[in-house]
């Protein structure tokens, strides 16, 4: 990855930006056209409610159930769900910046109305789900000929969402075991912060799992942590990034990256039929299709068939980064539930 965070990691700038897509369509980029202004950062209070796009004290779109009306509770839950999202910065007209604002109240309602909607409340029958508000990089950063201001940009991105796990560890968690999932820059994120922190330290004890989602993980990326192998793994990181079958992407292909098939949850390449597929979520956030992908893994990423839904003709995109997490919606929160519970019974 060109943060350098270290000399393992897998982005290319350059190349990212296909992948970096995430819920931004729609969205008309404004990109910065200065070079970042190096300048010392305000830390954020993460004591705030207000700095969590989500969090357990208060009713967000992470605590939403599809198909019903309901919320999700955590008065039994023993597990936490720590989630970093993805991209949703693209600038406003007029505005020069490489990084978002944290109180951008645009910006956060379009991240709360999406990937915290769409992808954070997977994990509310699981256990209770902090994702913090985070001075995200800009998604011209991904692809921008100006290495230096774009490594800036993510650098200061890190040291926000390293703060908030800090925050969470020190004052939420409480010994509690927890869930790392993300998405896209998220992940971008996520994995060095697993490396850093967690990785090799008695906090990889307390780690059910991880999700990396959405971004090329080499396999051997951790120095301990080891990719899951089956369903019932624990701590053990996946990752997977979603393409229509036939496709090729143009970089980050071959048996280094970790292509966990999150249908039947090998990574051994095995085909995995639509009938395992439990559910996807798509713009209706309460429509649930079930048994309409299917999935396998093929040199380092996952090929699945188009979704079949109303108009799905139409749904000519080959690249399925924007719904890595959606196609499996339920495949992923029963698979946290079993890793929980996995946990929970090894640890008695």
């Amino acid at each position: 990855m060109t943060l350098r965070y270290d000399n393992k990691m897998y982005l290319d700038l350059k190349l990212a930006s296909l992948l970096a897509l995430l819920f931004s369509f729609g969205c008309k980029t404004y990109t910065p056209t200065t070079a970042f202004i190096y300048a010392e950062a305000k830390s954020i209070d993460y004591s705030q409610l207000a700095h969590w796009a989500a969090h357990p004290d208060k009713l967000d779109p992470s605590d939403r159930v599809p198909g019903s009306d309901d919320v999700a509770t955590y008065d039994s839950t023993d597990v936490d769900v720590f989630f970093i999202h993805p991209t949703t910065y693209t600038g406003k007209k007029g505005h020069d910046r490489w990084n978002a604002d944290i109180n951008d109240q645009k910006l956060n309602d379009r991240t709360d109305g999406s990937t915290i909607l769409y992808q954070a409340s997977i994990f509310n029958q699981v256990g209770r789900v902090y994702a913090p508000r985070y001075r995200q990089a800009h998604l011209y950063a991904y692809r921008s000929d100006d290495q230096e201001s774009s490594q800036a940009a993510f650098k200061k991105a890190f040291a926000d969402v390293e703060a908030a796990f800090l925050y969470y560890m020190a004052h939420e968690n409480e010994g509690r075991p927890f869930i790392i999932a993300s998405h896209s820059q998220g992940t971008t994120h996520s994995a060095p912060l697993i490396q850093k922190h967690i990785d090799g330290t008695a906090l990889q004890g307390q780690l059910v799992a991880a999700y990396l989602v959405g971004m090329p993980v080499p396999k051997d990326y951790f120095k301990h942590l080891k990719p899951c192998e089956n369903e019932r793994d624990i701590h053990c990181f996946m990752a997977w990034r979603a393409y229509r079958r036939g496709t090729l992407p143009d970089a980050w292909t071959g048996d280094q990256y970790l292509a966990t098939n999150p249908l039947n949850w090998s990574i051994d390449g095995d085909y995995a039929e639509e009938s395992l597929n439990q559910g996807s979520i798509f713009r209706n956030f309460n429509k649930i299709y079930k048994g309409r992908v299917n999935a396998e893994a093929h040199d380092g990423f996952i090929w699945t068939n188009r979704p079949k839904f109303a108009w799905s003709f139409l749904f000519t995109r080959k690249n399925y980064h924007i719904i890595d997490y959606n196609l499996f919606y339920f495949n992923v929160q029963k698979n946290a539930a079993l890793r929980t519970r996995e946990f929970l019974g090894s640890s008695q």
